[in-house]
């Protein structure tokens, strides 16, 4: 990467700029954060404390002034107030810094957007990339640059300190979120489902980086794989539209949007100073360029799970096995409702198992034409025979596994979990996995399977609209002659052993 963007995913020298001596201020929280991921050798760059006013803070000598930062110093966090932000930006020009997060607001998002445009135009000439301002900025557990000043844990009354804003571990999930507030949350959503993180940036206000610059910087990023967006407006349209269609002839990209009514919309106003636009347009605008849309946080990470670890499928013909009849008809009826098929097995995967329960391998009163429902007397051998038999069929594209751990022929769920991840990674067809509630059992299977590259869902709903959009993104890519080339560069990577969700 030789952009100017570059300091923002793998700086040289990073700057503090409003470092505090008092603990609970965003200034001393950030620099606290910073000092901590270096010191444990996770960030590379040193990190510089600018204060007027201070000596040291944390043990760290503190600088006066950006004039007088080392020359290696190339990404400033600016947490400073609203009116000498543009001066303070025009100072890191002059000193040959290439990249700043503002996190401090005040800026067009209460109406001053007199200040937000003096801003940009003491970036322009300094040559300066700004990424906000009113944002959190970047966090990254590959590079160690964290700017989110928002403390992990927060001490309580009675003196527990309790995990309050956790980190996502190492992975291959990239998230573009407009929303500090929301970006936090998902990661904390993606901290408690252990889908691994490889770049998180806050744009704020954007108004200088915006989600068009930074999804060019991802496309070529090798610890990338999917990208998420949560969106209240796009600004440049045209480009964005352009940009996205041809990352995601490589890299499936899963847009929240936001605002899709008019009450929406006047709150995005309110928030970012964003004109959110007609929804249609943007329904449209997604369509054309391969963005899968998801409708709420669930599916957001739902979407990102399956794209992580399971190809887009070669057409709509969906399987399900299950030990649980209801829970197979309502996978079926969420799979006709998306325009998925659930086809009657009348071929050669028919006769399979309808050969398997002649020998008594399946229950003799299973259901076999699909869903294949192998009753509550099944077992491991039996969902494992099954699953084969399905994997191995051209009758079928994808397969939902609905494990439901409570029947008693299963007595180690994740033993089966094991043996399906296992079967399942002999293959080019998507799987995913199903076992319902919260109780111990039921999370600790879920665990299993996405530890081992299945993606587990608690509902059948979730895993089925997880093969849509599998499918739907699979549609782009063959409309666009790149379906073979996209699968060839999946299994590759499927074939090395890369940090995943563990």
């Amino acid at each position: 990467m030789t952009s100017s963007l570059k300091p923002l995913f793998e700086p040289k020298g990073v700057a503090v700029i409003g470092a505090s001596r008092e603990e609970d201020k965003p200034g001393h929280i950030i620099l606290k954060h910073l000092l901590e991921n270096y010191n444990r050798g996770i960030l590379k760059a040193p990190v510089y404390p600018v204060n007027p006013n201070a000596d040291a803070i944390l043990g760290v000598k503190v600088y006066k002034s950006v004039k007088d930062l080392p020359p290696e110093v190339d990404l400033a966090v600016v947490v400073v107030p609203a009116r000498i932000v543009p001066q303070v930006v025009r100072e890191l020009g002059e000193r040959g810094v290439k990249a700043a997060v503002v996190i401090s607001s005040g800026f067009s998002e209460i109406g001053r957007h007199d200040l937000e445009e003096e801003l940009v135009r003491e970036a322009s000439r300094g040559g300066v990339r700004v990424l906000g301002p009113n944002c959190i900025g970047v966090f990254s557990p590959w590079s160690g640059v964290d700017t989110i000043f928002l403390p992990y844990y927060k001490k309580l009354r009675d003196g527990r300190e309790v995990l309050s804003t956790p980190r996502p571990p190492k992975g291959h999930v990239a998230l573009i979120s407009q929303s500090g507030a929301v970006g936090t949350a998902a990661l904390d959503y993606m901290s408690g489902e252990k889908i691994g993180l490889s770049y998180f940036f806050s744009v704020g206000n954007k108004a200088d980086v915006d989600e068009v610059d930074l999804l060019q910087e991802l496309e070529g990023d090798a610890n990338t794989w999917v990208i998420l967006l949560y969106l209240e407006s796009i600004k440049r349209g045209r480009e964005f539209i352009g940009v996205a269609e041809r990352v995601a002839q490589s890299k499936p990209i899963v847009a929240l949007k936001a605002g899709r009514t008019q009450a929406g919309r006047r709150a995005a106003a309110s928030h970012t100073a964003s004109l959110a636009g007609v929804d249609e347009v943007y329904e449209a605008a997604f369509r054309r360029a391969g963005v899968i849309r998801a409708h709420d946080i669930e599916e957001l990470f739902d979407f990102a799970k399956a794209f992580v670890s399971q190809p887009p499928p070669s057409g709509s013909r969906v399987a399900i096995v299950t030990d649980g009849g209801g829970a197979g008809v309502m996978a079926t009826d969420m799979a006709e409702t998306l325009g998925l098929q659930v086809p009657e097995l009348t071929g050669e995967a028919r006769d399979k198992l309808e050969d398997l329960r002649r020998r008594g391998v399946l229950p003799e009163f299973s259901q076999v034409s699909n869903p294949v429902d192998l009753t509550g007397s099944a077992t491991s051998e039996m969902f494992v025979e099954a699953t084969r038999v399905l994997l191995e069929s051209d009758e079928i594209d994808a397969i939902a596994v609905l494990a439901l751990h409570q029947v008693p022929g299963i007595p180690d769920p994740l033993d089966l979990a094991r043996k399906i991840s296992e079967l399942a990674s002999n293959y080019s067809k998507p799987l995913v996995a199903v076992d319902t509630g919260w109780s111990e059992m039921a999370v600790l299977e879920r665990e299993e399977f996405d530890m081992n590259g299945i993606p587990s869902y608690p509902t059948p709903e979730r895993a089925v609209k997880a093969l849509w959009a599998l499918y739907k993104y699979g549609e782009f890519l063959r409309k666009k002659g790149v379906f073979s080339r996209y699968m060839e560069e999946f299994l590759e990577r499927k074939r090395r052993k890369y940090v995943n969700y563990k």
